[in-house]
C-alpha cells in the first residue's frame, strides 16, 4: 500500500471515531439494490450473486457476504456512525434473527430497480417484495418487543433507500420493451411516481424518517467507459445527464411529499456530486484509478466474472475508486457515507 493510500486509510478510521455521535436512532433500516445489498440474493436463485472471494476480502474475517465490494458497503458505515453496529445483516440471511434485526435489517436485492421490469432481467427480488418482507419483520418486531416498543422503532427508525441505477442502465438502455413505451423523461417521470408510492407506503406503515438516495454519475462506472470506445473510454454524457435530471425529479418529489405526508421527515441524498468530484479529482482522495476497477481486468468483470482464479484483481484495492465494473471499493464507500452523513444525514443526529 503506497503512502498516501496508508495516509487516507488511516485518515479515514480517525474520522469514522470523530463521527460517531450518541445515537437517536434506534435502527436503520435498508431497501434498494446493489448498492446497498447485504446479501440476500445469496438465498434466492439468480445468477447476480457477490459471496465468493475475492468479494469480501477485506471485510471483517476476508468474508464473502453478498456484498458487492472488497468490504463493507455505504449502509454499513452508516450504521456504525450512528452508534447502531458497524454491519446491516441481510432480511434473508438465515444466520441471523429478529434480535439481530431489531437494530437494523437490509432489504435490499443486487439487480433490482424501481420498474418491476427491471428486477425481472436477472431474477432478483422486486421492490414491492421487499416491501412485503418489511411487512413481514414488522409482525415479528412486534412479536419480539411488543406492540409499543416496536412501533416506537418504527416511528424512530432511519430508513435508507438506494436504487434506481439498474432501471436505465439494465433495462432502458438494454432492452427495447421500456424504451419503446416511454421517451427517457417519461420513463423518468414513471420512475419517480414509483418511488413516491414507495414512500407514502412507508409512511402509511408508520415510517417517519425516510432518506431517499439519487443517482451516481452512472455514465463514468467502468462498463460504461469500457463499452464507450468511440469517445475513448471516457464517461457516457448521456447516462450522466439522465442521472442528474431524474435526480432533480426526485428532489421535487421529495419536496412536496414533505408537505402532503404528516410527520415525515423524507431526505434527499445525493451522491452524484461526491463520486463525480472524487472520479475528477482523485489524488484530493488518495485514489489513481478510476477508469478501471480493481477485479480483474476492470472493465467487464462483475459478479461470477469477477472470481478468485482471475489472475488481473489488483493487490490494493484502496488506490481504486471501483471494486468491480459496477460498483465502489469500500474506500469509496467510505468516502460517499461519510459525506451523506454530514449533509443529508445531519437532520437526524
Amino acid at each position: 500500500m503506497g503512502s498516501e493510500a496508508m495516509l487516507w486509510f488511516l485518515l479515514a478510521h480517525l474520522l469514522v471515531q470523530i463521527l460517531k455521535i450518541n445515537a437517536k436512532v434506534p435502527a436503520i433500516i435498508v431497501f434498494g439494490d446493489s448498492t446497498v445489498d447485504s446479501g440476500n440474493n445469496n438465498e434466492i436463485s439468480t445468477v447476480l450473486k457477490s459471496n465468493f472471494q475475492p468479494y469480501g476480502r477485506d471485510f471483517i474475517d476476508s468474508k464473502p457476504t453478498g456484498r458487492f465490494s472488497n468490504g463493507r458497503i455505504p449502509t454499513d458505515f452508516i450504521s456504525e456512525a450512528f452508534r447502531i453496529k458497524p454491519t446491516i445483516p441481510a432480511y434473508l440471511d438465515p444466520t441471523y434473527n429478529i434480535s439481530d434485526f431489531s437494530t437494523g435489517v437490509c432489504f435490499a436485492s443486487a439487480g433490482t430497480g424501481y420498474d418491476n421490469a427491471t428486477s425481472d432481467v436477472l431474477s432478483v427480488i422486486p421492490l414491492w417484495k421487499e416491501m412485503e418482507y418489511y411487512k413481514e419483520y414488522q409482525e415479528k418486531l412486534r412479536g419480539f418487543l411488543g406492540n409499543e416498543k416496536a412501533n416506537k422503532v418504527i416511528g424512530e427508525a432511519l430508513y435508507l433507500v438506494s436504487i434506481g441505477t439498474n432501471d436505465f442502465l439494465e433495462n432502458y438502455y438494454v432492452l427495447p420493451r421500456r424504451s419503446s413505451e416511454y421517451n427517457i423523461e417519461e420513463y423518468q417521470n414513471f420512475l419517480a411516481g414509483i418511488a413516491k408510492d414507495f414512500v407514502t407506503e412507508l409512511h402509511r406503515l408508520g415510517a417517519r424518517n425516510i432518506c431517499l438516495s439519487g443517482l451516481p454519475p452512472m455514465g463514468c462506472l467502468p462498463l460504461e467507459r469500457a463499452t464507450n470506445i468511440f469517445s475513448g473510454g471516457d464517461c457516457v454524457q448521456e447516462y450522466n445527464d439522465v442521472a442528474k435530471k431524474f435526480n432533480e425529479k426526485l428532489q421535487g418529489m421529495i419536496m412536496k411529499v414533505n408537505k402532503e405526508l404528516a410527520g415525515i421527515r423524507l431526505v434527499f441524498s445525493n451522491p452524484y456530486d461526491i463520486l463525480l468530484d472524487i472520479i475528477q479529482n482523485p489524488n484530493k482522495f488518495g485514489f489513481e484509478d478510476i477508469a478501471k476497477a480493481c477485479c480483474g481486468t476492470g472493465f467487464f468483470e462483475m459478479g461470477y466474472m469477477c472470481s478468485k482464479i482471475n489472475p488481473f484483481t489488483c493487490s490494493d484495492a484502496n488506490i481504486y475508486v471501483f471494486w468491480d465494473s459496477f460498483h465502489p471499493t469500500e474506500k469509496t464507500n467510505w468516502i460517499i457515507a461519510d459525506h451523506v452523513v454530514r449533509t443529508s444525514l445531519a437532520t437526524f443526529l
